[in-house]
């Protein structure tokens, strides 16, 4: 590995590093000597004494480093897009960049809590690390571009959305608003319910991304999922991972910032289990993949409630299980119809593994043990009435699916299934949601 910096890429990455280098001397500059009272304002201030211009410098150089980033991700994204290494280095950078910035504008406003002045230097830190290791890379890595290739951007946004997976998204975040507002006891604001939804929208994304880029060589096995971007070559490897990083590191500022640090610290949890202790772990390693790994889906709702009261109680575990134990056949009757996709990927879900009867034994076994938990609810006096017939009526139904797939068996009564208790879910926090505010 020789280092060069014949690439423009490599020596913009180096400008930057020095313009990074000058913010963090000028802005220790200022605090050391109190320049910031002599020029107040943010993005752009009057000196009124001397010192004043110190801060001033600070902030033009803020600026022209801002630029400098801008101009790097742009160039990242054009003509570094077959880079594993460099594309998911460059956009890790910027958000720390950008996130470090946001956290140190609202600083001042929030007096200082000490969770935001903790990320505050954790991202600086991280910063330097990452800002580091890219000036190395690119000076090894990076090539001029002799012919960007031209993209069709409306594909590429519709291929992002879908590396998204904006289904799943929707219904975790109707998990998370019924969290939101059962914790509230009522409609919250708009603007928590805003930065709750995009914090958790953002987090949920981004895990998927990252899902897919873990799976992208699996997929290319399955029928449903064989034409996902990342599989059918349309998004490159190093954007899917580019994407998934930024989204859920983004997600995490958004929660710190705008919401309250358990909330967000909830939604970073979700993030690592789903991406780490189910994508890279579980999934293929062991037939209870999905029982295991169904605590990532089962987050979301204590998010929305650690968003609205700051804390936890017995209300947010209860609906925690309720969404784990939702988990298991739900998943269980897609994977009796997929069978064979899994069989041929190698994942070894229980129908491939212990066989279609055996699991639709357990599909039932779980159904029963999922309604039991959602009559938690109004045992303990945390619901009222209009959940408790809600719950009764959806159980009543969803165990009706359960038992045609034990007794009857077959793709078409699991696909029924399947497609019931996605329905199950959305209706039964939909209930937890209006039984907290009648």
């Amino acid at each position: 590995m020789k280092y060069s910096l014949k690439s423009s890429f490599a020596r913009l990455t180096l400008a930057l590093f020095a313009a990074v280098f000058l913010i963090t001397v000028l802005g220790r500059a200022v605090a050391v000597t109190g320049a910031w009272a002599f020029c107040e304002g943010w993005l752009i201030c009057a000196p009124t004494a001397p010192l004043g211009y110190l801060k001033l410098a600070h902030m033009l150089m803020v600026a022209f480093a801002s630029v400098l980033m801008f101009l790097l991700l742009r160039k990242a994204w054009r003509e570094q897009r077959d880079q594993n290494l460099l594309l998911p280095l460059t956009t890790v950078t910027g958000v720390l960049f950008f996130g470090q910035a946001f956290v140190g504008s609202i600083l001042v406003t929030r007096g200082y809590p000490l969770h935001l002045v903790v990320l505050h230097t954790m991202s600086a830190i991280a910063l330097w690390i990452s800002l580091g290791a890219l000036v190395f890379a690119s000076g090894v890595l990076a090539k001029d571009a002799t012919k960007i290739e031209k993209l069709d951007f409306k594909q590429r946004a519709k291929d992002f959305f879908a590396l998204s997976k904006p289904i799943i998204v929707a219904l975790l975040l109707v998990t998370t608003y019924s969290g939101l507002v059962a914790g509230s006891k009522a409609f919250p604001s708009a603007s928590l319910t805003f930065w709750t939804l995009l914090g958790g929208a953002l987090a949920a994304a981004g895990s998927s991304a990252l899902n897919q880029y873990i799976d992208r060589e699996l997929d290319k096995n399955m029928q449903r999922t064989a034409k996902r971007p990342l599989a059918d070559g349309r998004l490159t490897a190093a954007e899917g991972l580019s994407y998934g990083l930024a989204l859920s590191l983004i997600s995490y500022y958004v929660m710190a910032g705008f919401v309250n640090f358990l909330a967000a610290l909830l939604s970073l949890a979700g993030i690592f289990y789903y991406v780490i202790f189910y994508s890279v772990m579980l999934k293929k390693a062991t037939v209870q993949n999905i029982v295991i790994g169904g605590g990532a889906g089962a987050i979301p709702p204590m998010v929305g409630w650690a968003a609205a009261t700051g804390e936890l109680g017995l209300a947010p575990w209860i609906l925690f299980a309720i969404v784990f134990f939702w988990t298991p056949p739900h998943f269980w009757a897609l994977a009796i119809v997929r069978m064979k996709d899994y069989a041929r990927a190698g994942v070894p879900m229980m129908p491939v593994v212990q066989g279609e009867e055996k699991t639709r034994r357990h599909i039932l076994v779980y159904t029963i043990e999922l309604i039991a938990v959602t009559l938690l609810l109004p045992l303990f006096n945390l619901a009222g009435t209009v959940y408790l017939i809600s719950a009764l009526v959806l159980g009543g139904f969803l165990l009706y699916a359960a038992w045609r797939v034990f007794t009857v068996g077959g793709n078409k009564v699991a696909w029924t299934m399947y497609r019931w208790s996605s329905m199950y879910l959305a209706f039964i926090f939909l209930a937890i949601m209006v039984d907290a505010v009648v």
